[in-house]
């Protein structure tokens, strides 16, 4: 008997605050290859038309399946998501590793902004949804927004891609 294919995920990227164009750009990019609809929640620190989102995104950006909220309550109001379906990624997130959780095919992937993170409203309750990407050396503080949401997103991804 065949084995069963895995479900096409429908994974979602949700930016809190952007503030670097070519960081929310070169994730857009990262969405198209793997077909992910990104969700930016406002305010962003630039405007989506300026080049610097272009050139990161390339000619990819007008295939981006983008989705825009004025607040994390907007948000939560109108997509609803369970909270076992939320995994936030900060520097020190308490729920452990990147690589511990089992992430459903429909999980919210949740960002922050590149100089503060998460607000507290976000990670307000959810100290066990937090996870973090494991650094080895004590000289950096954090990871650019960027690579880290591209290899979280890959590692969330593992189990469905082949």
């Amino acid at each position: 008997m065949p084995e069963p294919t895995p479900a096409l995920p429908d994974m979602k990227i949700v930016l809190v605050h952007p503030e670097i164009p070519g960081n929310t750009g070169t994730i857009g990019r990262t969405c198209v290859a793997l077909d992910l609809e990104l969700i930016l929640i406002h305010p962003l620190g630039f405007d989506l038309s300026e080049k610097s989102v272009r050139r990161a995104g390339l000619d990819y950006w007008k295939h981006v399946r983008l989705t825009e909220y004025d607040s994390w309550d907007a948000f939560m109001a109108n997509r609803a998501p369970t909270e076992d379906r939320l995994f936030l990624f900060e520097n020190g997130g308490e729920g452990g590793s990147v690589y511990e959780p089992d992430f459903p095919s429909d999980a919210y992937l949740v960002f922050g902004k590149e100089t503060k993170g998460l607000p507290a409203e976000v990670l307000e309750g959810r100290a066990k949804q937090t996870f973090h990407l494991p650094m080895r050396s004590p000289h950096i503080r954090s990871l650019n927004l960027a690579n880290a949401a591209t290899a979280v997103i890959y590692q969330a991804m593992r189990g469905y891609l082949s």
